[in-house]
């Protein structure tokens, strides 16, 4: 007997719920996904802020075929010269602080945590590591443990030794960051936390707390950079500058990849003490970097991180109900809050089997709607969109 996908995908394919959405999909393109009888889907939360450009943009998939036909993995990373990688590389420091010259590839935004927090240890000769409570850093044993939840991390201890968490948003926290520390590691918006933004004047007051005590600022914009939040890097909106930066998601057009950047002198700790002290056989594959390199121009082609603001406005503007508490946005990052849990997961749940809406909630805001389209939405599609989701409300508000 011939098992179908689904068959195949329950019986073979770990699972980390018990409750997948068994959602197949045959295809996709631009907004929709498409399961195999037709339907389309609208996708909301782009692969979870992956899918910026939209699915399948033809330039992304141009330059993915017109790599496969030149050569695919040749040699663990940063050995040989590979046109792609390196084209990448300048073209994001283009975008970035002209410190922020050397570019560390990786297969993810985990990897990218990963190779981050060993580099600001091996520049410090320090050992703590600061992140900030609820925040979502990835799920390796070193991105864990910088995690804000305990409920996530209680059982895989134990973790990393040495790591400490500051409130976000509290000033006075920032005394906790002191001569020991190593790195903080901050989502310039907290992402799983429920779309929480920075208080005026509380990352510049963060970023002069790290240069008076010698710790490293890393960013974390896995999840709010690449034009989500209405500029390339969301940290350009509060006047700072990391020491390292981390992306991935949004970066590779649907292709896995993610990287760390950091400047010339800190990231040279790699090549000493010892040689080869950061390795990966597939960070920086050049289909992968093709992808990115395509995404990065489509954005700035097409000026998608500029049209952010606007369309955002729009959903705000629409996304009014009586169930609906509050909607927190940095640009199309947004969240909208109902009551509790038990609310929100049968609108989730109406949405997708009725409206043909998929939507999702945040790992440590689990009664709040995530919204983060890809960039490329267009109004009629975010009126759509709005109206299928106040539908669902209704529905669920009616009994």
């Amino acid at each position: 007997m011939v098992l179908t996908p689904r068959q195949l995908f329950l019986k073979h394919q770990a699972q980390t719920s018990d409750f997948p959405l068994l959602l197949e999909i045959e295809r996709a393109e631009g907004v929709y996904m498409y399961t195999p009888e037709g339907r389309p889907i609208l996708d909301l939360i782009s692969g979870i802020g992956v899918s910026n450009v939209g699915h399948r943009h033809p330039r992304v998939l141009a330059a993915i075929h017109a790599q496969l036909d030149k050569y695919l993995h040749l040699m663990v990373y940063g050995e040989l010269v590979q046109a792609v990688p390196a084209q990448l590389a300048e073209a994001l420091h283009r975008t970035l602080p002209a410190h922020l010259d050397s570019v560390y590839f990786t297969n993810s935004g985990t990897e990218a945590i990963e190779g981050a927090l060993k580099l600001a240890k091996r520049h410090t000769g320090r050992t703590e590591l600061i992140s900030c409570l609820n925040a979502y850093h990835g799920s390796t044993h070193g991105a864990l443990s910088i995690t804000g939840s305990e409920d996530f991390k209680n059982s895989y201890r134990p973790l990393l030794p040495d790591v400490r968490h500051l409130r976000h948003n509290n000033f006075t926290d920032l005394a906790l960051i002191t001569g020991r520390t190593a790195a903080v590691v901050i989502e310039t918006v907290q992402g799983e936390a429920g779309v929480r933004l920075p208080t005026p004047y509380y990352l510049p007051a963060l970023r002069r707390r790290c240069r008076e005590v010698g710790a490293l600022l890393i960013l974390d914009e896995i999840q709010c950079g690449y034009g989500r939040t209405g500029t390339m890097w969301a940290f350009e909106q509060y006047g700072i500058e990391p020491d390292i930066l981390v992306c991935a998601k949004g970066m590779g057009g649907g292709m896995p990849i993610g990287a760390f950047i950091s400047t010339t002198e800190i990231m040279s700790g790699f090549k000493t003490n010892p040689i080869l002290g950061h390795c990966t056989t597939f960070g920086g594959h050049p289909v992968s970097c093709a992808a990115a390199l395509a995404t990065l121009q489509v954005m700035q082609d097409e000026n998608l991180a500029a049209g952010v603001a606007e369309k955002a406005a729009r959903f705000r503007a629409q996304l009014r109900h009586p169930s609906i508490r509050a909607v927190r946005s940095s640009g199309l990052l947004m969240a909208v809050e109902f009551d509790s849990f038990d609310v929100l997961k049968p609108i989730i749940d109406r949405a997708l089997a009725h409206e043909g809406i998929l939507t999702d909630w945040f790992l440590f805001c689990d009664n709040s709607l995530r919204l983060a389209p890809p960039l490329v939405i267009t109004n009629e599609e975010i009126d759509a969109a709005c109206a299928g989701l106040l539908r669902a409300i209704d529905y669920v508000a009616g009994g």
